[in-house]
C-alpha cells in the first residue's frame, strides 16, 4: 500500500513525512512518497493534502501545478481511495473559503471556512496550542481515541460544515471549533496530527488502517 503526501510547496513537509512514515513501517504497510507528480499521485493507494497558511495563496499553489489538482480528485473521488486533509488542506475541502477573499474550495464536503469567533473576548485568535477533541460523530478514525484527549492547533478560520453529521469532532475555544470534518472516503483534520504527539500518531494509523 502506497501513500502519497503532496507537495504542492505549501508548508514544511518533513514532520508529516517522518511520522506518517513512522506509522506506516509500524502498521506494517508500504512506502510513504513525497511528491508533486500528477502520475504518482494517480497510482496512490492513499492521499494525504496538507497545508499551511492562508486558504486562498493554498488554493492558488496547488492549481499552479499542472494536473495535480485533478490527480487528486481521480484518486479521492472518482476511484474513492482513503483521502485525508491537515490544516489548510482540510479547508480546501469546503464550497468556499472567506479569507481575505471569497474563493472557492473543492466542495467536496459542503460547508465555509469562517473566521473563528470566540464569545470570549480573552481568547485570542489565531487558536493555537493544545485543546481537547470532542467527538461529535462516530467514526473509525476513532478507534482508540475519545473525548478528552488533546490535538495541537494554529489557526484563525474554521469549517462550519452544513451537515450536522459530517463534523465528526470540534474543540471548545469560545465557540466550537470544528477539529475533524469527513464523510465517506474523505477525511480532514484541523489541527496537526504530526505536531500532536501519541494521539496524532494514533490517529495517522487508523487513517493507514481504515477501509471506507
Amino acid at each position: 500500500m502506497t501513500t502519497v503526501i503532496v507537495d504542492y510547496e505549501s508548508g514544511n513537509l518533513h514532520s508529516a513525512e517522518k511520522a506518517f512514515q513512522r506509522m506506516a513501517q509500524e502498521q506494517g504497510h508500504g512506502p510513504v512518497i513525497v511528491t508533486a507528480d500528477p502520475d504518482v499521485v494517480r497510482k496512490a493507494d492513499r492521499v494525504v493534502l496538507p497545508g499551511d497558511g492562508a486558504f486562498p495563496a493554498c488554493q492558488q499553489a496547488l492549481f499552479n501545478h499542472s494536473g495535480l489538482f485533478e490527480a487528486i480528485e481521480e484518486v479521492a473521488i472518482k476511484q474513492g481511495k482513503p483521502f485525508l486533509g491537515i490544516c489548510i488542506g482540510m479547508q480546501m475541502l469546503a464550497t468556499r473559503g472567506l479569507e481575505y477573499t471569497e474563493t472557492k474550495g473543492f466542495d467536496w464536503i459542503a460547508g465555509t471556512v469562517d473566521k473563528i469567533r470566540p464569545t470570549d473576548s480573552t481568547l485570542k485568535v489565531p487558536h493555537m496550542g493544545w485543546n481537547d477533541l470532542v467527538i461529535d460523530t462516530p467514526h473509525p478514525v476513532f478507534d482508540g481515541v475519545k473525548t478528552g484527549d488533546h490535538t495541537y492547533f494554529v489557526h484563525s478560520y474554521h469549517f462550519t460544515v452544513d451537515t450536522a453529521t459530517e463534523r465528526l469532532a470540534h474543540v471548545d475555544y469560545g465557540t466550537e471549533v470544528t477539529a475533524i470534518v469527513g464523510r465517506d472516503n474523505l477525511l480532514g483534520f484541523q489541527f496537526h496530527p504530526e505536531k500532536s504527539q501519541q494521539i496524532g500518531l494514533h490517529l495517522i494509523a487508523n487513517f493507514l488502517n481504515w477501509k471506507p
